[in-house]
């Protein structure tokens, strides 16, 4: 387990908390409990689980496979991540054809390859986003101590607590039907609860949310969305996707061959959606050098071309703009982020792409997500008239925040606010 770490609070000014309180507590009056139900003393809660932050599971019928170790058919679905076994040696090359996507240019979506039907398992539940692997092992452990803790609290799985997961290797343009379930989730929880729910995302999680509260009336929000508690966000991107397309990341993962990887991550719009995006990052920041060129974010169409992946420049045009406005979310908010630990914000490759970077330039963040991304929800701050509050966790890994007793408690704390 972590050790807990000391929290430092930024909040707003006390009149502004105020004055926001007393609106949305008048408007949360409108809201009525189920029929024959009293109202929950308790505001039910949905985790939204950041990028390979939940399980998923494939069922294949293939008309050929890459190599002969590898399942053709398979009468049920299986466990596609997290499963550690497929991760291994010659084994992995059955994992990333099973796992790619492959891009249209035409219609400007990705899909599975032919015979591979992949879906999302446990939604509305707690146990797929609690551990990435059904064998429950440490290493693949989640929002287990967040949803314990809160277990503990008199909270129940898959009733007033549950789980919202979704394809992350999809940005939120691919993903419309489950933006669909996610509305009537809230809309059911709080009606049979009687109150607004709390929102709790993690990493990428927070920018889909984003994305959904954007596209939600302010009638809606101000009826259904209590509070959101935002873990980990990287609300510009972060400097490390470049490395990962570059020469693909392992994560000091041994085992696993970077360059090797590169082949499915490459193919995950999500990770090109998260580039640094010049709604915050410098215009003239070299995130990425060689002997022969320079590569800022202007330069992104160029990168592309030169890793020999021009696929990478469509998805980034089809998502660049999805949130790239960060526009305020019009609810509650609880910024959350890891700082003080070394976090990549540039990279120099003497071999260029296919090989790992000769030197990493780190800067302050949560070890993924650089702090200047991290800290962009402080411009929300007076331009909406509910509270922002950002809370630093000084040496807090990105992943490791989740499992600090710390942030459970801060958690602890909102929700027994409300």
């Amino acid at each position: 387990m972590v050790a807990s770490h000391s929290l430092r609070v930024l909040a707003v000014p006390q009149l502004f908390v105020l004055f926001a309180w007393f609106v949305f507590s008048t408007e949360c009056r409108t809201l009525k409990c189920s029929p024959g139900k009293p109202c929950s003393d308790r505001t039910p809660v949905i985790i939204i689980p950041g990028d390979l932050g939940n399980q998923l599971e494939a069922k294949l019928d293939k008309p050929s496979v890459v190599h002969y170790i590898c399942y053709k058919k398979t009468d049920a679905y299986f466990t596609l991540w997290l499963n550690l076994e497929l991760l291994m040696p010659v084994a992995i090359d059955c994992w990333i054809d099973n796992m790619r996507l492959i891009y249209n240019h035409t219609t400007h979506t990705s899909n599975a390859p032919e015979g591979v039907d992949i879906r999302v398992p446990g939604f509305g539940e707690t146990e797929t986003v609690e551990y990435l692997d059904p064998g429950k092992h440490s290493v693949g452990m989640y929002f287990f101590s967040i949803v314990q803790g809160l277990v503990n609290e008199g909270y129940v799985k898959g009733d007033d607590i549950r789980g919202a997961p979704y394809d992350w290797r999809k940005a939120p343009n691919e993903n419309k039907a489950y933006f669909l379930k996610l509305q009537q989730m809230i809309e059911e929880m709080a009606e049979r609860a009687g109150r607004p729910v709390a929102l709790i995302a993690h990493s990428m999680g927070n920018v889909y949310t984003l994305y959904f509260l954007n596209h939600q009336p302010q009638a809606w929000k101000d009826k259904y969305v209590r509070t959101f508690i935002a873990l980990g966000p990287p609300w510009a991107g972060v400097a490390k996707t470049l490395r990962v397309v570059t020469s693909g990341d392992n994560d000091r993962i041994r085992v696993i061959s970077a360059l090797k990887i590169r082949e499915q991550q490459r193919t995950a719009v999500s990770t090109v959606w998260l580039f640094p995006n010049a709604n915050s990052w410098p215009a003239d920041k070299v995130l990425l050098s060689t002997p022969a060129a320079n590569y800022t974010l202007r330069d992104y169409e160029q990168f592309f071309t030169d890793v020999g992946f021009p696929d990478g420049w469509e998805m980034r045009k089809d998502t660049e703009g999805l949130v790239a406005a960060l526009e305020p979310p019009g609810v509650e908010v609880h910024c959350m982020f890891g700082s003080g630990v070394p976090t990549p914000e540039s990279y120099r490759y003497d071999t260029f792409p296919d090989a790992e970077p000769s030197e990493v330039t780190f800067g302050d963040g949560d070890g993924t997500v650089n702090l200047l991304s991290a800290t962009q929800c402080k411009r929300w701050v007076g331009r909406q008239r509910h509270p922002v509050k950002l809370v630093e966790l000084p040496d807090n890994e990105h992943v490791n925040m989740l499992l600090n007793q710390t942030t459970v408690a801060y958690i602890k704390a909102v929700l027994d606010q409300l």
